[in-house]
């Protein structure tokens, strides 16, 4: 079994393997042949995973391991993990049910438990089964202690301690019913929103192009809702997002915008369209793939009140200084290793079970 400090550096081992990855490096790691070995299975993994899955293009995957070759150093580490006493941490077998929308989606579950001195058991989505597996692969051969501390399964999980499973509401109720009798962490459907004034730059209004539509809008972090004032012209916020056309030139986008078209046409709804990207008045969250809902408030004191009552469907709030904590333009999906899902410390809760 790997310590606390194996295991760390396993992990920083691994942010150097990607950095030098996604750079496309000729230095080593370990030597010249191992450093190429590895680099030929990773691009291989990230073929397959495209394969298998139409919406893992290599370029999302490619912004995924960059994300996580950015966290990864001993300096972020570090930080990250100061303020918890890991030493009294009991080994745990910690069960992990990860959702499959994005590129490495559950990494942080997976990182988290390991980290802190546990052991995981991990059941992958079948739309992204081929990443993680790979990383557990890198981890075992950089610390051959860790290979009893990864398990992947297909199956019906037994014999672990704790549970962090993410998924859609309807599966949130499945496992809350399987898995209630242990400590757990179960996440539902959550969407992001932005706040606009109308006074956003152009520069702001791209930056929030990418909150909206990396990883296809996809992701529990991505802008699926817009507020905007009363008076509010979308011209500006279409003028922002111009440079994200090239995204109808994907067809599995391109056939979503189309059919959610189709279907506010058929239905008679009003709607704005530029050509790629639709924009509906809804008071609902989670829009569909091209689509982004928007709503109108009269004074942003009322609208503070209203998005703290739904604060259990939201994971970010994007805007300016108006909202305290908000997330600037732009940074959605590039958290950093202390920003939680939901707002739940999982490295706190896996210390205290």
């Amino acid at each position: 079994m790997a310590t606390l400090d194996q295991r760390f550096k396993a992990f920083v081992k691994l942010g150097e393997f990607l950095r030098r990855f996604a750079k496309d490096s000729k230095d080593n790691l370990g030597t010249s042949d191992d450093w190429i070995q590895w680099h030929q299975k990773l691009e291989k993994a990230i073929l397959l995973a495209g394969h298998k899955n139409g919406w893992f293009t290599k370029p999302q995957v490619m912004y995924a391991i960059n994300a996580w070759a950015e966290q990864l150093n001993d300096e972020k580490l570090r930080e990250w993990l100061l303020p918890y006493p890991l030493e009294n941490n009991t080994h745990k077998t910690v069960a992990i049910i990860m959702a499959g929308n994005i590129p490495l989606v559950g990494f942080h579950d997976f990182l988290a438990a390991l980290i802190s001195g546990n052991r995981v058991l991990v059941k992958c989505s079948s739309n992204d089964n081929i990443l993680l597996p790979f990383i557990a692969n890198f981890l075992i051969h950089i610390e051959p202690g860790l290979t009893s501390e990864i398990a992947f399964s297909e199956d019906r999980l037994t014999k672990y301690d704790v549970v962090i499973a993410t998924g859609s509401n309807n599966t949130a109720r499945y496992f809350a019913h399987y898995f209630g009798h242990k400590p757990n962490i179960i996440r539902k459907n959550r969407n992001s929103v932005a706040v606009l004034t109308g006074k956003e730059t152009e520069e702001q209004l791209y930056a929030l192009g990418e909150d909206i539509f990396r990883y296809y809008g996809l992701g529990c972090r991505n802008v699926s809702k817009l507020f905007v004032p009363q008076d509010y012209s979308f011209d500006d916020f279409f003028k922002g997002i111009d440079t994200y056309k090239y995204l109808i030139d994907q067809n599995k986008y391109a056939n979503n915008y189309d059919y959610n078209k189709a279907v506010y046409l058929m239905s008679a709804f009003d709607f704005l369209d530029n050509g790629f990207f639709l924009l509906k008045e809804d008071t609902g969250y989670a829009s569909p793939i091209g689509t982004a809902f928007y709503e109108r408030y009269a004074e942003i004191e009322g609208l503070k009140i209203k998005l703290a009552g739904d604060r259990e469907q939201i994971q970010c709030i994007v805007g300016g200084e108006i909202f305290k904590n908000a997330i600037p333009f732009g940074k959605t999906q590039k958290p950093e290793l202390w920003d939680y899902a939901d707002g739940v410390d999982t490295v706190e809760f896996l210390l205290k079970t």
